[in-house]
């Protein structure tokens, strides 16, 4: 829908009106409630449309319109209280030009339209109903577009996946997992969302991944390698933390509870799992996994998991779901090569 044709405020001159003839703008001009009658230089539209007279506000009480016949090329604003004369050239009560002159003014104010474009074929908007405030329609038939909405007011989407540059690799981030924050453990990953009072003393997390390079030996046995940094793994996790503290009360015994051959991204790899029993908590379980690197000189990878046991602790299955979803950096399904078709050993 297109305004209908009719005057409608100059958008090239604010002080006249200009005719729309329902598709484009004219080149019939006119000052402010000219009368409707055959057009005049510059005046009045190419058709006999007699556009509606745009409404003022009334005069205040106790003052008239000045006196004498209306001008001529003027129509008289309605609800001003001003009759036109009389043959007999009667008059109504004066009023004080200055009241006339505002009264002009807030209906130009009242009637004027908010225009779109500059005698280019573009459509004028409509204007809102007086007394009302409104923001101007970019288009004479459609509303005002809503602002697009903050993107700083959007939260964004939670990772699906960790990205170790050093290594080469991306590891999938499971439910309840968050990249770390305020660790101060080297090389984690993720660790499991929220904290908790570690039972000798200090803040603990309830699980925790670390990924790193090894690069302190020539042996390159992913096997061995696992077998090798198992205990270091289950020390660092449960015994003394990095500022010589027992967290847990110390690690009383542990248990091989799984090992073997992994297929890590398409690479034959080895893990070995232990449950540790300590002196304060519920312990855990801790696990090696040495892979290939995919990168550089493919030296290897060493990946640590320590999941807390008990209810409060995350479930072993993530062990298994981070290990599987391990994929080359920039490689979004990685299933065949060395190894696809290994399985863990329990």
């Amino acid at each position: 829908m297109t305004p209908p044709p009719g005057w409608y405020g100059d958008p090239t001159a604010p002080h006249q009106e200009r005719w729309w003839d329902g598709t484009t703008w004219t080149d019939h001009r006119r000052a402010p409630w000219a009368p409707a009658g055959p057009a005049g230089e510059g005046f009045g539209p190419p058709t006999p449309v007699s556009p509606p007279t745009p409404p003022v506000t009334p005069l205040a009480e106790g003052f008239g319109p000045p006196a004498g016949p209306v001008p001529q090329g003027f129509a008289v604003p309605a609800g001003t209280g001003r009759r036109p004369s009389s043959g007999g050239g009667g008059r109504s009560r004066p009023v004080a030009p200055v009241v006339v002159a505002a009264a002009l003014v807030a209906a130009v104010v009242t009637g004027v339209v908010v225009l779109r474009g500059d005698g280019d074929g573009t459509e004028p908007a409509a204007a809102p109903p007086a007394g009302t405030s409104s923001a101007p329609a970019t288009t004479p038939d459609a509303s005002t577009p809503a602002p697009p909405p903050d993107p700083s007011a959007t939260p964004s989407a939670a990772p699906s996946v960790v990205v170790d540059e050093l290594n080469g690799i991306t590891l999938p981030l499971p439910e309840g997992w968050v990249l770390p924050e305020h660790v101060a453990e080297p090389d984690v990953v993720m660790t499991t969302d929220g904290t908790y009072d570690c039972p000798g003393g200090g803040v603990c997390r309830h699980g925790r991944v670390v990924s790193r390079t090894v690069t302190d030996t020539a042996e390159t046995s992913p096997r061995a390698l696992a077998e090798a940094d198992i205990a270091d793994a289950a020390d660092d996790a449960y015994d003394r933390d990095l500022v010589g503290r027992r967290p847990f009360g110390g690690i009383e015994s542990h248990k091989a509870v799984a090992a073997g051959q992994v297929a890590v991204g398409g690479r034959a790899g080895y893990y070995v799992r232990w449950r540790v029993t300590t002196a304060e908590g519920p312990g855990g379980y801790v696990q090696s996994l040495v892979f290939p690197s995919t990168v550089g000189t493919e030296a290897p990878v060493l990946v640590r998991y320590v999941f807390d046991a008990g209810e409060d602790g995350p479930p072993l299955t993530d062990m298994d779901r981070i290990t599987k979803g391990i994929r080359p950096a920039g490689d979004a399904d990685t299933g065949g090569g060395v190894g696809s078709g290994l399985t863990p050993k329990r």
